[in-house]
């Protein structure tokens, strides 16, 4: 009677199992080894937490030259962004045996009027991240127990852009919009609580400076019997913007001088000039506090820098110059319908002009530019016969002033 073969690992026969290997004088079935290699994984993936990752180092002069192929201007946000990225792709490379020096992570805290491009900014920065990264909005967080998010739900997008990879989320890149939403409302203490100011402020401070937070892998308050996933933000990098609207007076008043109408004596001083268009790029921790961020939150953000605000010559460039303007755009958009579309230049200074009058940054461009060309993007995909269209200022001024923007002005 022939000898019955069986698994030497959990001695199933044969017939109990799909598949059977031999071995010179060993059998192993297809349950152990998918079991084997669960093992193998796990082993690797606890030694791989002692390992530091390996990047290819995209240096600052290179992430820049990838911004500036979408973003126009901001030179000086640029930089910052781009050291602050390669520096952190260093921390990540640091070995752990190196217990002499151990570099500090530098948040950054960008100060920009609205328009100005600080989102859209950190979106074109994700795309040759090598690490997760999200974006957060603060305006929906408030203190715990409270209805709103909770401070760790930042942490559940971040978890979600690393497709629930503990690991590649502890070395990921978060930015936090609208930080000045937070901001405390009031210099006096009130009896009733500031959920969605201070008290989110203090609840950002561990997660800025680096702790063991547990986040909800779905979601806060609408999955309550969830586990918990532990994730350190020791080596998390976070980015926060915001408009800060009213700063510029806060500045004036330390420079002794006006955002508008005319300056005292102390502003015309020779060794001091001031530029009065652009009062942001002198912004400082100090105005940040008076603007009503508390101390901790700024000292936790050592790293400031400031959007300027959009000229005329800029925001023309914004109109044609970047890889997706918004004139490519439409060009792209009727090249679909077998019509060439063309800009003039007249009509390029006009579309600026009404951004400038109305005051809404890069956003206004796009505005403006739908109350123009709505018309003809409705009638010249029915009319066949036309394959070229040139929209020039007398174009552009008739059907700007058709639209509801002509009762802003009137108004």
């Amino acid at each position: 009677m022939p000898q019955q073969i069986t698994c030497s690992f959990c001695g199933r026969t044969k017939k109990d199992v799909d598949l059977m290997i031999s071995g010179i004088n060993a059998h192993i079935c297809n349950f152990c080894i998918n079991q084997a290699q669960q093992i193998l994984e796990e082993e690797l993936k606890i030694k791989g937490k002692t390992a530091n990752p390996e990047f290819s180092l995209i240096k600052p002069k290179e992430i820049k030259k990838h911004l500036d192929e979408y973003v126009v201007g901001q030179d000086d946000a640029k930089k910052v962004m781009s050291v602050a990225v390669y520096n952190h792709y260093k921390r990540l490379m640091q070995r752990d045996d190196d217990e002499e020096i151990s570099i500090e992570k530098s948040n950054i805290v960008m100060v920009g009027e609205t328009g100005t491009g600080k989102t859209y900014l950190a979106r074109t920065l994700a795309k040759i991240l090598q690490v997760p990264f999200c974006i957060a909005d603060a305006t929906v967080l408030t203190e715990a127990g409270y209805v709103g998010e909770d401070v760790e739900s930042i942490l559940t997008r971040l978890l979600q852009a690393a497709d629930y990879e503990v690991e590649a989320a502890e070395r990921g890149i978060v930015y936090i919009d609208e930080l000045d939403k937070i901001a405390r409302k009031s210099d006096n203490p009130s009896i009733t609580r500031d959920v969605s100011g201070e008290g989110v402020q203090q609840a950002l401070l561990k997660l800025l400076e680096g702790t063991s937070v547990n986040v909800p892998p779905q979601g806060g308050r609408k999955h309550p019997d969830q586990k918990m996933i532990a994730i350190n933000t020791e080596h998390i990098l976070f980015v926060c913007g915001g408009a800060f609207d009213g700063i510029s007076r806060l500045i004036a008043n330390r420079l002794n001088t006006q955002p508008l109408g005319f300056t005292g004596a102390k502003a015309n001083r020779s060794d001091f000039r001031i530029d009065k268009d652009n009062l942001l790029q002198y912004v400082t921790a100090q105005d940040l506090k008076q603007y009503g961020l508390i101390p901790e939150l700024i000292g936790r953000l050592p790293v400031l820098t400031h959007l300027d605000p959009l000229s005329s010559e800029t925001l023309k460039m914004i109109l044609t110059s970047p890889r997706n303007a918004l004139t490519k755009q439409y060009h792209k958009l009727f090249q679909m319908e077998g019509i060439e579309i063309t800009f003039d230049d007249s009509a390029l200074d006009y579309i600026v002009d009404k951004a400038v009058e109305y005051k809404l940054g890069a956003r206004g461009l796009r505005s403006i530019c739908e109350a123009i060309i709505t018309d003809a993007m409705y009638e010249l995909p029915s009319q066949t016969e036309i394959k070229a269209f040139t929209i020039d200022r007398d174009y552009a001024q008739k059907r700007f002033e058709k639209s509801k923007f002509k009762q802003l002005t009137a108004a």
